[in-house]
């Protein structure tokens, strides 16, 4: 058994307090605690404590440090329940206290995954350009359960991916550069797939767009197109099939009948 001989606020951090006790051979520095474990503990100078009762006061001090260190980590911005405990295994908190103190948050409303995914889906589609399906594979990445990420997905509806998608590709269509205007428009519907839009919204938003094309524009990207591919395929083929390599490949690119067999006709007057 031991007695309280004093109480002292520590200097660094006014939420904490040094205990000091006499267990019969003069005082001396026992333990720290957390401001609301001191009042919850009702620990005072004069009192006497043994030593259970210090493991079970330096226990919750344990769970209270456990319950600051969340809040300082939520403070920045929302976190998924995974983000969290994984921030306080890193801090080497005890399972028992990030358990006991994942619930508490929970309880306080402080902790929601559903509303983390809303928020979530909220932020990224106004401040990037991610689709639907793209977000969900990351808050899956983030531990979010299945229930909560289409919860959160709510929030981005197929008129919402047409609205953004029309947008961006507005602001594309005039950068054709090199390429086929049809091999162009596949370009960009492959960005937006791998962006995480829903295929049928890329379909009908690229159908809304209007791509005009650029004859001039258009021959250009061929004649670049096509001078690669007479390098490529002059040291294997000649005559009938060296062309008709030639052709297929700038088929395949995108380009017209008319277009290319202006350009064979062309390339066998050199």
């Amino acid at each position: 058994m031991a007695k309280i001989t004093k109480i002292s606020v520590q200097k660094r951090n006014k939420q904490r307090y040094s205990i000091y006790l006499d267990s019969g051979t003069g005082e001396e520095y026992g333990f720290s605690i957390d401001e609301d474990v001191l009042i919850k503990y009702g620990l005072k100078k004069g009192q006497d404590i043994d030593e259970e009762e210090i493991k079970k006061v330096a226990a919750e001090d344990e769970r209270r440090k456990t319950y600051h260190l969340a809040i300082h980590f939520l403070s920045y911005r929302m976190r998924s329940v995974l983000e969290l405990q994984q921030y306080l295994e890193k801090k080497e908190r005890q399972q028992k206290d990030i358990a006991a103190v994942i619930e508490k948050l929970k309880e306080e409303k402080l902790l929601d995954d559903v509303a983390f995914a809303e928020a979530y889906v909220r932020t990224k589609k106004n401040t990037m350009m991610k689709g639907p399906l793209k977000l969900k594979q990351e808050l899956k990445q983030k531990g979010v359960p299945e229930l909560a990420i289409e919860q959160g997905l709510l929030h981005f509806s197929f008129e919402d991916q047409l609205v953004q998608l029309q947008k961006w590709l507005d602001k594309q269509k005039d950068r054709q550069g090199k390429d086929s205007i049809q091999a162009y428009k596949t370009k960009l519907a492959q960005r937006l797939i791998v962006k995480g839009f829903d295929r049928q919204a890329i379909e009908e938003a690229m159908a809304t767009v209007v791509f005009e094309e650029n004859e001039e524009e258009e021959w250009d990207a061929l004649v670049y197109q096509g001078e690669k591919l007479k390098r490529k395929y002059s040291k294997k083929y000649e005559g009938w099939e060296y062309r008709q390599r030639i052709r297929q490949a700038l088929f395949k690119k995108g380009f017209s009948i008319t277009g290319i067999e202006k350009f064979i006709e062309e390339e066998r007057n050199e």
